[in-house]
């Protein structure tokens, strides 16, 4: 009967650490998928997206979180497969310094624009 006792309980204990891995897998590869641009839907991710090109990169997502690798992993691979663009949040590098310093550049300029018509602005009225 003890052992009984025991056999049920290490199989409620694994169910449940089963049950907490699959959940936390779930929650990665929503997390993924979300980060994904479907390149048939542009600008809609591939959790959204019911195409079948996201339908292959959920599969593929899914298979390579059971064969675990981690999500940098995974990325990556999407990377090399499809190129940074396939990426929402892309990975600062010398291919997208562009991207991440022209919004800052602009901004700058912007101010300093308008900082130069207020000094003349000033200057006008007295």
């Amino acid at each position: 009967m003890k052992v009984l006792k025991i056999f049920i309980i290490l199989f409620i204990v694994a169910n449940f650490s089963e049950l907490k891995s699959t959940e936390a897998n779930d929650v990665l590869k929503n997390k993924i998928l979300k980060n994904i641009r479907c390149l048939i839907c542009q600008g809609q991710s591939v959790y959204d997206s019911e195409s079948e090109f996201a339908s292959s990169i959920k599969l593929i997502v899914d298979r390579k979180i059971n064969e675990g690798l981690k999500e940098k992993q995974i990325y990556q691979f999407l990377r090399e497969k499809y190129g940074d663009w396939v990426i929402f949040d892309p990975q600062l590098n010398k291919n997208t310094y562009v991207l991440w310093l022209l919004p800052l550049l602009l901004f700058l300029f912007g101010g300093a624009i308008i900082y130069k018509k207020i000094i003349l602005n000033k200057n006008n009225k007295i």
